[in-house]
């Protein structure tokens, strides 16, 4: 694969591209994979697979998303954005559940 841009927002998506050097920028465990073997960062790359651009919060709407600012986006392999997306999910609904409080018992003493 070459690096291309896709169709819509080239450039934005060549500025994020340019920043990140063409590799995907998941690190730190955001997709469950420690990337211990290659310096704690994906190693993908524009050159061998098609990255993609999207917000490190991976839970903003699609409005929200399209007002991040270039600087604030982050370019992605789609394995460790669908799974980094799954884990965000994931613990965004465990913390909802852990702030609701308890249901009202049938027969508080």
């Amino acid at each position: 694969m070459s690096r291309r841009p896709p169709l819509a927002a080239a450039r934005l998506w060549q500025t994020v591209m340019e920043i990140a050097e063409f590799q995907c920028q998941c690190s730190g465990g955001a997709c469950g994979s420690q990337h211990a073997k290659t310096g704690l960062r994906c190693d993908r790359t524009a050159t061998n697979h098609r990255l993609i651009v999207a917000p490190a919060d991976l839970l903003l709407t699609p409005a929200q998303a399209a007002a991040v600012p270039a600087e604030q986006l982050l370019a992605w392999c789609p394995d460790c954005h669908k799974k980094a997306t799954a884990r965000q999910r994931a613990a965004d609904r465990e913390r909802r559940q852990h702030e609701a409080p308890e249901p009202a018992a049938l027969f508080d003493l």
